[in-house]
Protein backbone atom coordinates (compact mmCIF):
# COMPACT_ATOMS: atom_id res chain seq x y z
CA UNK A 1 0.00 0.00 0.00
CA UNK A 2 1.53 3.56 -0.66
CA UNK A 3 1.09 4.67 2.49
CA UNK A 4 2.54 8.19 1.32
CA UNK A 5 -0.10 8.77 -1.80
CA UNK A 6 -3.04 8.84 1.18
CA UNK A 7 -1.68 11.79 3.20
CA UNK A 8 -3.04 14.07 0.88
CA UNK A 9 -6.66 12.31 1.05
CA UNK A 10 -6.27 11.88 4.81
CA UNK A 11 -5.54 15.81 5.43
CA UNK A 12 -8.56 16.95 2.86
CA UNK A 13 -10.61 14.70 5.70
CA UNK A 14 -8.83 16.05 8.60
CA UNK A 15 -9.55 19.77 7.24
CA UNK A 16 -13.31 18.60 6.40
CA UNK A 17 -14.04 17.37 10.06
CA UNK A 18 -12.50 20.29 11.57
CA UNK A 19 -14.71 22.79 9.44
CA UNK A 20 -17.70 20.71 10.28
CA UNK A 21 -16.57 20.44 14.30
CA UNK A 22 -15.95 24.03 14.76
CA UNK A 23 -19.25 24.75 12.93
CA UNK A 24 -21.37 22.54 14.86
CA UNK A 25 -19.90 23.60 17.65
CA UNK A 26 -20.39 27.69 17.39
CA UNK A 27 -23.98 26.91 16.51
CA UNK A 28 -24.94 24.10 19.38
CA UNK A 29 -22.72 26.93 21.92
CA UNK A 30 -24.91 29.77 20.17
CA UNK A 31 -27.89 27.78 20.96
CA UNK A 32 -27.68 26.11 24.25
CA UNK A 33 -26.64 29.50 25.65
CA UNK A 34 -30.09 30.82 24.48
CA UNK A 35 -31.40 28.67 26.68
CA UNK A 36 -29.11 28.76 29.55
CA UNK A 37 -29.20 33.21 29.65
CA UNK A 38 -33.23 33.30 29.15
CA UNK A 39 -33.50 30.56 31.75
CA UNK A 40 -31.61 32.16 34.09
CA UNK A 41 -33.49 35.62 33.65
CA UNK A 42 -36.75 33.78 33.66
CA UNK A 43 -35.64 32.75 37.36
CA UNK A 44 -34.77 28.91 36.22
CA UNK A 45 -31.41 28.01 37.35
CA UNK A 46 -28.80 25.75 35.32
CA UNK A 47 -27.09 22.91 36.61
CA UNK A 48 -25.00 21.76 33.90
CA UNK A 49 -24.33 23.78 30.52
CA UNK A 50 -22.14 21.25 28.40
CA UNK A 51 -20.21 21.53 25.14
CA UNK A 52 -20.48 18.20 23.25
CA UNK A 53 -21.78 14.89 24.95
CA UNK A 54 -20.47 12.22 26.58
CA UNK A 55 -17.01 11.91 29.32
CA UNK A 56 -16.31 15.26 30.51
CA UNK A 57 -13.04 16.24 29.07
CA UNK A 58 -12.76 19.64 31.28
CA UNK A 59 -15.27 21.38 33.64
CA UNK A 60 -15.68 24.02 36.59
CA UNK A 61 -18.70 25.21 38.65
CA UNK A 62 -19.52 29.34 38.63
CA UNK A 63 -20.85 30.84 41.18
CA UNK A 64 -23.95 30.47 40.86
CA UNK A 65 -23.91 26.53 40.90
CA UNK A 66 -23.70 25.45 36.60
CA UNK A 67 -21.12 23.23 35.75
CA UNK A 68 -20.04 24.60 32.65
CA UNK A 69 -18.12 21.50 30.71
CA UNK A 70 -16.89 20.23 27.77
CA UNK A 71 -17.57 16.97 26.78
CA UNK A 72 -15.35 14.14 24.90
CA UNK A 73 -17.78 13.77 21.52
CA UNK A 74 -18.10 17.41 19.53
CA UNK A 75 -21.58 16.19 18.44
CA UNK A 76 -24.11 18.53 20.29
CA UNK A 77 -24.68 20.33 23.58
CA UNK A 78 -27.18 20.88 25.86
CA UNK A 79 -28.05 22.27 29.12
CA UNK A 80 -29.61 20.85 32.36
CA UNK A 81 -31.56 22.69 34.28
CA UNK A 82 -33.00 22.32 38.18
CA UNK A 83 -35.70 19.47 38.37
CA UNK A 84 -34.52 17.92 35.25
CA UNK A 85 -33.77 13.95 34.97
CA UNK A 86 -32.05 14.16 32.02
CA UNK A 87 -30.05 15.69 29.24
CA UNK A 88 -33.30 16.19 27.31
CA UNK A 89 -35.12 17.85 30.17
CA UNK A 90 -36.93 15.17 31.24
CA UNK A 91 -38.71 15.53 34.51
CA UNK A 92 -37.27 14.04 38.16
CA UNK A 93 -40.02 13.58 40.47
CA UNK A 94 -38.54 12.57 43.35
CA UNK A 95 -35.84 15.69 43.25
CA UNK A 96 -38.78 17.55 42.43
CA UNK A 97 -40.97 16.30 45.52
CA UNK A 98 -37.67 17.30 47.54
CA UNK A 99 -37.94 20.76 46.86
CA UNK A 100 -39.60 23.77 48.89
CA UNK A 101 -41.81 25.62 46.65
CA UNK A 102 -39.21 28.41 46.31
CA UNK A 103 -36.64 25.81 45.30
CA UNK A 104 -39.39 24.62 42.74
CA UNK A 105 -40.14 27.56 40.85
CA UNK A 106 -36.28 27.98 39.88
CA UNK A 107 -36.47 24.28 38.64
CA UNK A 108 -37.67 23.93 34.87
CA UNK A 109 -40.78 22.21 36.10
CA UNK A 110 -42.04 24.07 39.06
CA UNK A 111 -41.54 27.33 36.73
CA UNK A 112 -44.36 28.65 35.65
CA UNK A 113 -45.83 28.19 31.78
CA UNK A 114 -44.24 31.15 30.45
CA UNK A 115 -41.01 31.01 31.87
CA UNK A 116 -40.91 27.75 30.29
CA UNK A 117 -41.73 28.47 27.28
CA UNK A 118 -39.69 31.45 26.44
CA UNK A 119 -36.71 29.42 27.80
CA UNK A 120 -37.20 26.53 25.33
CA UNK A 121 -37.84 28.86 22.57
CA UNK A 122 -34.92 30.58 23.37
CA UNK A 123 -32.25 28.24 21.57
CA UNK A 124 -33.67 28.76 18.30
CA UNK A 125 -34.13 32.50 18.41
CA UNK A 126 -30.60 32.66 19.42
CA UNK A 127 -29.79 30.52 16.16
CA UNK A 128 -31.75 32.71 14.26
CA UNK A 129 -30.25 36.00 16.16
CA UNK A 130 -26.39 34.60 15.09
CA UNK A 131 -27.74 34.29 11.54
CA UNK A 132 -28.82 37.60 10.87
CA UNK A 133 -26.37 39.06 12.77
CA UNK A 134 -23.38 37.31 10.63
CA UNK A 135 -25.54 37.92 7.49
CA UNK A 136 -25.78 41.51 7.96
CA UNK A 137 -21.64 41.47 9.22
CA UNK A 138 -20.70 40.92 6.30
CA UNK A 139 -23.07 42.74 4.09
CA UNK A 140 -22.08 45.86 6.25
CA UNK A 141 -18.66 44.99 5.76
CA UNK A 142 -18.31 44.36 2.02
CA UNK A 143 -20.79 47.27 1.21
CA UNK A 144 -23.55 47.40 -1.91
CA UNK A 145 -22.69 48.77 -5.11
CA UNK A 146 -23.73 52.61 -5.07
CA UNK A 147 -24.41 54.98 -8.07
CA UNK A 148 -23.33 56.06 -10.15
CA UNK A 149 -21.72 53.12 -11.53
CA UNK A 150 -17.96 53.28 -10.68
CA UNK A 151 -14.98 50.64 -11.56
CA UNK A 152 -13.33 50.63 -7.74
CA UNK A 153 -10.87 47.54 -9.39
CA UNK A 154 -10.77 45.92 -12.72
CA UNK A 155 -10.36 41.94 -12.20
CA UNK A 156 -8.10 39.82 -14.55
CA UNK A 157 -9.63 38.56 -17.80
CA UNK A 158 -7.59 37.74 -20.98
CA UNK A 159 -9.61 40.57 -22.87
CA UNK A 160 -7.72 43.80 -24.27
CA UNK A 161 -9.55 47.01 -22.48
CA UNK A 162 -9.35 50.50 -21.81
CA UNK A 163 -11.22 50.66 -18.96
CA UNK A 164 -9.43 51.79 -15.81
CA UNK A 165 -9.91 52.08 -11.80
CA UNK A 166 -11.85 55.28 -11.13
CA UNK A 167 -13.98 55.32 -14.26
CA UNK A 168 -17.30 55.74 -14.34
CA UNK A 169 -19.75 54.06 -16.52
CA UNK A 170 -21.69 56.66 -19.05
CA UNK A 171 -22.79 54.36 -21.60
CA UNK A 172 -22.07 50.66 -23.21
CA UNK A 173 -22.13 50.45 -26.96
CA UNK A 174 -23.44 54.13 -27.45
CA UNK A 175 -26.67 53.36 -24.81
CA UNK A 176 -26.66 55.08 -21.44
CA UNK A 177 -25.87 52.96 -18.15
CA UNK A 178 -29.34 52.86 -16.37
CA UNK A 179 -29.50 53.13 -12.45
CA UNK A 180 -28.08 49.83 -10.70
CA UNK A 181 -31.77 48.19 -9.97
CA UNK A 182 -32.10 48.41 -13.85
CA UNK A 183 -28.54 47.27 -14.99
CA UNK A 184 -28.86 43.58 -14.94
CA UNK A 185 -32.09 43.68 -17.35
CA UNK A 186 -30.13 46.29 -19.33
CA UNK A 187 -26.79 44.09 -19.70
CA UNK A 188 -28.96 41.32 -21.44
CA UNK A 189 -29.53 43.47 -24.33
CA UNK A 190 -25.95 44.19 -25.29
CA UNK A 191 -24.49 41.95 -27.70
CA UNK A 192 -22.53 38.75 -26.52
CA UNK A 193 -18.79 40.59 -27.64
CA UNK A 194 -15.76 41.19 -25.48
CA UNK A 195 -14.38 44.21 -27.56
CA UNK A 196 -17.53 46.52 -26.75
CA UNK A 197 -17.37 50.28 -26.89
CA UNK A 198 -17.46 51.74 -23.09
CA UNK A 199 -18.15 56.14 -22.88
CA UNK A 200 -16.74 56.82 -19.16
CA UNK A 201 -16.06 59.85 -17.53
CA UNK A 202 -12.43 59.86 -16.05
CA UNK A 203 -10.99 62.69 -14.30
CA UNK A 204 -13.79 65.00 -15.12
CA UNK A 205 -14.12 64.22 -18.93
CA UNK A 206 -15.82 61.63 -20.94
CA UNK A 207 -13.84 59.44 -22.28
CA UNK A 208 -13.89 56.43 -25.08
CA UNK A 209 -12.62 53.59 -23.70
CA UNK A 210 -12.86 49.29 -24.73
CA UNK A 211 -13.75 46.76 -22.01
CA UNK A 212 -15.35 43.16 -22.05
CA UNK A 213 -19.04 42.45 -21.88
CA UNK A 214 -19.63 43.45 -18.38
CA UNK A 215 -20.81 40.09 -16.96
CA UNK A 216 -18.11 37.73 -18.88
CA UNK A 217 -18.12 33.65 -18.27
CA UNK A 218 -15.35 34.66 -14.96
CA UNK A 219 -15.62 32.03 -11.74
CA UNK A 220 -16.20 34.80 -8.79
CA UNK A 221 -17.68 31.47 -6.38
CA UNK A 222 -17.98 28.12 -6.22
CA UNK A 223 -20.81 25.98 -4.45
CA UNK A 224 -19.90 23.43 -2.06
CA UNK A 225 -20.24 20.04 -3.34
CA UNK A 226 -20.48 21.43 -6.85
CA UNK A 227 -19.27 19.52 -10.23
CA UNK A 228 -16.71 23.26 -10.60
CA UNK A 229 -15.48 22.53 -7.36
CA UNK A 230 -14.67 19.03 -8.06
CA UNK A 231 -13.37 19.38 -11.59
CA UNK A 232 -10.56 22.13 -9.79
CA UNK A 233 -12.36 24.93 -11.17
CA UNK A 234 -11.21 28.04 -8.86
CA UNK A 235 -12.42 31.60 -7.94
CA UNK A 236 -10.47 34.20 -10.51
CA UNK A 237 -11.06 31.18 -13.66
CA UNK A 238 -12.26 32.48 -17.17
CA UNK A 239 -14.26 30.19 -18.92
CA UNK A 240 -12.94 30.87 -22.82
CA UNK A 241 -15.01 27.93 -24.70
CA UNK A 242 -17.20 24.58 -23.90
CA UNK A 243 -16.56 21.84 -26.26
CA UNK A 244 -14.62 23.97 -28.60
CA UNK A 245 -17.18 26.35 -29.12
CA UNK A 246 -16.37 30.14 -27.60
CA UNK A 247 -18.26 31.61 -25.42
CA UNK A 248 -17.87 35.21 -23.93
CA UNK A 249 -20.73 35.88 -21.56
CA UNK A 250 -21.96 34.53 -18.65
CA UNK A 251 -25.95 34.13 -20.15
CA UNK A 252 -24.49 31.71 -22.82
CA UNK A 253 -22.52 29.32 -20.42
CA UNK A 254 -25.13 29.29 -18.41
CA UNK A 255 -27.35 28.55 -21.00
CA UNK A 256 -25.26 25.87 -22.66
CA UNK A 257 -24.82 24.29 -19.29
CA UNK A 258 -28.51 24.01 -18.57
CA UNK A 259 -28.94 22.61 -22.06
CA UNK A 260 -26.54 19.83 -21.93
CA UNK A 261 -28.83 17.53 -19.85
CA UNK A 262 -26.01 16.45 -17.34
CA UNK A 263 -23.51 15.54 -20.48
CA UNK A 264 -19.99 15.40 -19.91
CA UNK A 265 -18.81 18.87 -21.10
CA UNK A 266 -15.25 20.44 -21.95
CA UNK A 267 -14.34 23.33 -20.95
CA UNK A 268 -11.42 25.64 -22.21
CA UNK A 269 -10.42 27.58 -19.06
CA UNK A 270 -7.83 30.73 -18.75
CA UNK A 271 -6.47 30.92 -15.28
CA UNK A 272 -3.64 33.36 -14.42
CA UNK A 273 -2.46 33.84 -18.12
CA UNK A 274 -2.57 30.16 -18.83
CA UNK A 275 -5.36 28.31 -20.85
CA UNK A 276 -6.02 24.74 -19.50
CA UNK A 277 -8.81 22.35 -19.73
CA UNK A 278 -11.17 20.99 -17.58
CA UNK A 279 -13.45 18.57 -17.93
CA UNK A 280 -16.96 18.04 -15.74
CA UNK A 281 -20.81 16.97 -15.36
CA UNK A 282 -23.42 19.35 -14.72
CA UNK A 283 -25.55 18.39 -11.70
CA UNK A 284 -29.44 18.22 -11.69
CA UNK A 285 -30.14 20.65 -9.03
CA UNK A 286 -33.61 22.12 -7.45
CA UNK A 287 -33.44 25.44 -7.00
CA UNK A 288 -35.95 27.07 -4.90
CA UNK A 289 -38.02 29.93 -6.39
CA UNK A 290 -38.48 33.40 -5.22
CA UNK A 291 -42.38 33.42 -5.73
CA UNK A 292 -41.92 29.27 -3.97
CA UNK A 293 -41.89 26.17 -5.64
CA UNK A 294 -39.16 24.76 -7.41
CA UNK A 295 -36.92 24.95 -10.36
CA UNK A 296 -35.14 21.78 -11.49
CA UNK A 297 -32.21 22.94 -14.01
CA UNK A 298 -28.52 21.48 -14.57
CA UNK A 299 -25.67 23.33 -13.34
CA UNK A 300 -21.76 22.96 -12.39
CA UNK A 301 -22.18 25.49 -9.39
CA UNK A 302 -20.78 28.70 -10.24
CA UNK A 303 -21.29 32.11 -9.41
CA UNK A 304 -20.35 35.19 -11.83
CA UNK A 305 -19.94 38.93 -11.61
CA UNK A 306 -19.16 41.65 -12.92
CA UNK A 307 -16.41 42.92 -15.28
CA UNK A 308 -15.08 44.76 -12.19
CA UNK A 309 -15.54 45.69 -8.30
CA UNK A 310 -18.21 48.35 -8.46
CA UNK A 311 -18.05 51.45 -6.07
CA UNK A 312 -19.78 50.22 -3.23
CA UNK A 313 -21.08 51.92 0.03
CA UNK A 314 -21.33 50.44 3.57
CA UNK A 315 -25.11 50.58 4.21
CA UNK A 316 -25.84 51.26 7.36
CA UNK A 317 -26.83 49.14 10.76
CA UNK A 318 -30.72 48.69 10.71
CA UNK A 319 -30.59 48.10 6.45
CA UNK A 320 -27.42 45.74 7.40
CA UNK A 321 -29.60 43.45 9.73
CA UNK A 322 -32.75 44.19 7.36
CA UNK A 323 -30.35 42.27 5.00
CA UNK A 324 -29.73 39.52 7.21
CA UNK A 325 -33.29 39.20 8.51
CA UNK A 326 -34.54 38.81 4.81
CA UNK A 327 -31.56 36.47 4.03
CA UNK A 328 -33.15 34.23 6.78
CA UNK A 329 -36.04 33.90 6.15
CA UNK A 330 -35.80 33.54 2.42
CA UNK A 331 -33.76 30.48 4.19
CA UNK A 332 -36.56 29.00 6.38
CA UNK A 333 -38.95 29.95 3.45
CA UNK A 334 -36.81 27.72 1.60
CA UNK A 335 -36.43 25.03 3.73
CA UNK A 336 -40.04 24.67 4.49
CA UNK A 337 -40.92 24.53 0.45
CA UNK A 338 -37.90 21.59 0.25
CA UNK A 339 -39.50 19.75 2.66
CA UNK A 340 -43.21 19.80 0.98
CA UNK A 341 -41.91 18.89 -2.31
CA UNK A 342 -40.01 16.17 -0.97
CA UNK A 343 -42.72 14.69 0.61
CA UNK A 344 -45.06 15.34 -2.85
CA UNK A 345 -42.28 13.94 -4.51
CA UNK A 346 -42.02 17.19 -6.55
CA UNK A 347 -38.45 17.03 -6.04
CA UNK A 348 -35.66 14.55 -5.15
CA UNK A 349 -35.22 12.97 -1.66
CA UNK A 350 -31.34 13.89 -2.06
CA UNK A 351 -32.19 17.22 -1.53
CA UNK A 352 -31.99 16.33 2.23
CA UNK A 353 -28.42 15.48 3.33
CA UNK A 354 -27.16 14.36 6.62
CA UNK A 355 -24.19 14.66 8.77
CA UNK A 356 -21.71 12.85 6.32
CA UNK A 357 -23.15 15.95 3.45
CA UNK A 358 -23.37 18.71 5.92
CA UNK A 359 -19.40 17.69 7.11
CA UNK A 360 -18.38 18.07 3.22
CA UNK A 361 -19.84 21.18 2.64
CA UNK A 362 -18.02 22.55 5.71
CA UNK A 363 -14.75 21.29 4.19
CA UNK A 364 -15.33 23.05 1.05
CA UNK A 365 -16.89 26.34 2.60
CA UNK A 366 -13.88 26.13 4.67
CA UNK A 367 -11.66 25.83 1.41
CA UNK A 368 -12.65 28.60 -0.13
CA UNK A 369 -11.81 31.19 2.75
CA UNK A 370 -13.02 32.60 5.92
CA UNK A 371 -15.81 34.53 4.63
CA UNK A 372 -17.24 31.57 2.76
CA UNK A 373 -16.72 29.70 6.06
CA UNK A 374 -18.47 31.90 8.41
CA UNK A 375 -21.91 32.58 5.52
CA UNK A 376 -22.09 28.68 5.74
CA UNK A 377 -22.30 28.83 9.42
CA UNK A 378 -25.06 31.62 9.43
CA UNK A 379 -26.81 29.19 7.09
CA UNK A 380 -26.50 26.29 8.47
CA UNK A 381 -27.30 28.22 12.34
CA UNK A 382 -30.67 28.87 10.52
CA UNK A 383 -31.57 25.42 9.43
CA UNK A 384 -30.27 24.42 13.30
CA UNK A 385 -33.19 26.50 14.31
CA UNK A 386 -35.87 26.00 12.17
CA UNK A 387 -35.17 22.07 12.92
CA UNK A 388 -35.43 22.53 16.33
CA UNK A 389 -38.60 24.03 15.96
CA UNK A 390 -40.23 21.18 14.38
CA UNK A 391 -43.12 19.71 16.53
CA UNK A 392 -41.38 16.48 17.55
CA UNK A 393 -40.91 15.64 21.16
CA UNK A 394 -37.24 15.71 21.99
CA UNK A 395 -36.86 18.48 20.14
CA UNK A 396 -37.46 22.17 21.51
CA UNK A 397 -40.61 22.33 18.96
CA UNK A 398 -42.31 19.20 20.88
CA UNK A 399 -41.71 20.88 24.13
CA UNK A 400 -43.40 23.80 23.17
CA UNK A 401 -46.42 21.79 21.60
CA UNK A 402 -46.33 19.97 25.33
CA UNK A 403 -46.44 23.98 26.54
CA UNK A 404 -49.47 24.79 24.21
CA UNK A 405 -51.43 21.61 25.71
CA UNK A 406 -51.09 22.80 28.93
CA UNK A 407 -51.62 26.18 28.26
CA UNK A 408 -55.17 24.83 26.81
CA UNK A 409 -56.02 22.02 29.24
CA UNK A 410 -54.20 23.85 32.43
CA UNK A 411 -52.21 20.26 33.06
CA UNK A 412 -49.55 18.92 31.29
CA UNK A 413 -49.57 15.77 29.60
CA UNK A 414 -49.10 12.70 32.62
CA UNK A 415 -45.57 11.17 33.05
CA UNK A 416 -46.42 7.92 30.70
CA UNK A 417 -47.61 9.56 28.38
CA UNK A 418 -44.44 12.28 28.17
CA UNK A 419 -42.47 9.06 28.17
CA UNK A 420 -44.01 7.74 25.79
CA UNK A 421 -43.77 10.40 23.27
CA UNK A 422 -40.58 11.28 24.03
CA UNK A 423 -39.19 7.65 23.09
CA UNK A 424 -41.42 7.82 20.02
CA UNK A 425 -40.01 11.10 18.96
CA UNK A 426 -36.65 9.80 19.55
CA UNK A 427 -37.50 7.05 17.26
CA UNK A 428 -38.57 9.34 14.59
CA UNK A 429 -35.47 11.87 15.06
CA UNK A 430 -33.01 8.44 14.40
CA UNK A 431 -35.40 7.21 11.56
CA UNK A 432 -34.76 10.80 10.22
CA UNK A 433 -30.95 10.76 10.62
CA UNK A 434 -30.59 7.05 9.12
CA UNK A 435 -32.44 8.66 5.94
CA UNK A 436 -30.47 11.49 5.71
CA UNK A 437 -27.21 9.40 6.01
CA UNK A 438 -28.38 6.88 3.57
CA UNK A 439 -28.83 9.84 1.01
CA UNK A 440 -25.17 10.75 2.35
CA UNK A 441 -23.86 7.45 0.95
CA UNK A 442 -26.46 7.04 -2.49
CA UNK A 443 -27.24 10.49 -4.06
CA UNK A 444 -24.74 11.89 -6.07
Amino acid sequence: MDIIGLIPSFGNFLFTVGAFVIALLIIVAVHEYGHYIVGRWSGIDAEVFSLGMGPVLFSRTDRRGTRWQIAALPVGGYVRFRGDSSAASGRDGAALEAMTPAERRRSMHGAPLWARAVTVAAGPLFNFALSILIFGAIIGWRGVPADPLTIAELRAVPYAQSLRAGDEILAIEGRPTPPLEEFPAFVETLPPRNDLGYLVRRDGTETPALGAHPYPPLVLGLSPGSAALEAGLARGDVILSVDGEPVATFAELREIVGGSKGRALRLGVWRGGEEIEVTLRPKRVDLPLPEGGFETRWLIGITGGMLFEPRTERPGPFEALGYGLDQTWYIMRASVSGLYHVVIGAISSCNLRGPVGIAQTSGQAASQGLLSFVWFIAVLSTAVGFLNLFPIPVLDGGHLMFHAYEALRGRPPGDGAMRLMMAFGLAVILALMLFALSNDLRCP
